[in-house]
């Protein structure tokens, strides 16, 4: 079988999509290539003024919005603008946005920053705009994860936000698990009740972005800074490639739910797009539900079953 390119994508001409943190790396390859197919593009950023360089790079049917997903206020207002403006609804929601292995922080909420930004954001803002999702056939929401969720064993719910022991490379494997488990329940609650709406999750191996430096430069140590993107230039794929198992999980026709798209070498690091495996951790039904509900609880948004 010929490796899966964007020169498989199909026509996209009309359908609206929206791309979190679409500003830089994996985000704005993606958009690159839907817009290229002719669709409709939000770019959901935190920083308006580079989003809105972005879209005009980008090109096409592209505008940014702001977005903060640390914020449920920001991504309550987001939700209700883009819904308001477009009330023909969404096609395809992809759940991309992220922070790394960051100094410990807390969100306006309150809430440890990483799990704030990784999951909790994404969780209020796909049911938030999920009356737009469910107004489209097959609609689609893919959400981005991470090889680094098999470092999480379980989702610690005695400290979910790192109060009593913070690791940065523990709370971020725990926040990618969460966009997993996010994933694995979400598909079920969708098959239970009959919905059209599709959840999938994707991610890309080891790609060289600028998420890798992030924390060194937060810490204000320019040594790990510099030894980190070094080694993450050596050995990753360059983000065009690390792109494509996002875009394959975004428009391959027929993708069961609860679907994982990565790259299709043995470590999952690299390759084509193809359907891989997850950790157990992150197939665990109870596990699911029970941050299912606990997400619903703690950010006020709540889904329709």
């Amino acid at each position: 079988m010929p490796p899966w390119t964007t020169a498989h994508l199909p026509d996209l001409t009309g359908r609206s999509v929206i791309i979190t943190g679409a500003n830089s790396g994996l985000g704005f390859e993606t958009a690159k290539a839907l817009a290229h197919q002719g669709a409709a593009l939000t770019l959901a950023v935190r920083d308006r003024s580079k989003g809105d360089h972005a879209a005009a790079a980008i090109g096409g049917d592209t505008t940014a919005e702001a977005l903060d997903l640390s914020d449920l206020d920001s991504v309550r207002e987001f939700a209700g603008a883009w819904s308001n403006e477009h009330p023909q609804g969404l096609d395809l929601l992809i759940n991309n946005a992220g922070i790394m292995a960051t100094p410990q922080r807390t969100s306006a909420q309150g809430f440890e920053m990483q799990l704030a930004t990784n999951h909790l954001g994404h969780f209020a803002l796909t049911g938030l705009l999920f009356p737009a999702l469910v107004a489209v056939p097959h609609s689609r929401v893919v959400t981005v994860s991470s090889l680094a969720h098999r470092m999480a064993k379980r989702f610690n719910f005695d400290d979910p936000m790192g109060a009593k022991k913070y690791r940065a490379w523990g709370a971020y494997a725990q926040s990618k698990l969460a966009n997993l488990l996010f994933t694995t329940e979400f598909s079920r609650r969708l098959d239970l009740d009959d919905y059209s709406v599709g959840a999938v999750a994707a991610h890309p191996g080891l790609v060289a972005t600028n998420l890798q430096g992030v924390a060194s430069r937060m810490r204000g140590n320019n040594l790990e800074f510099h030894v980190t993107e070094f080694l993450t230039q050596m050995i990753s794929q360059n983000v065009n490639i690390g792109a494509l198992p996002i875009l394959f999980a975004a428009t391959a026709p027929g993708l069961p739910n609860n679907s994982y798209v990565g790259p299709a070498d043995k470590w999952q690091t690299r390759g084509n797009p193809t359907l891989v495996a997850r950790d157990e951790s992150a197939t665990d039904a109870l596990e699911a539900r029970r941050l299912w509900d606990w997400s619903e609880e703690i950010t006020g948004v709540s889904y329709p079953f």
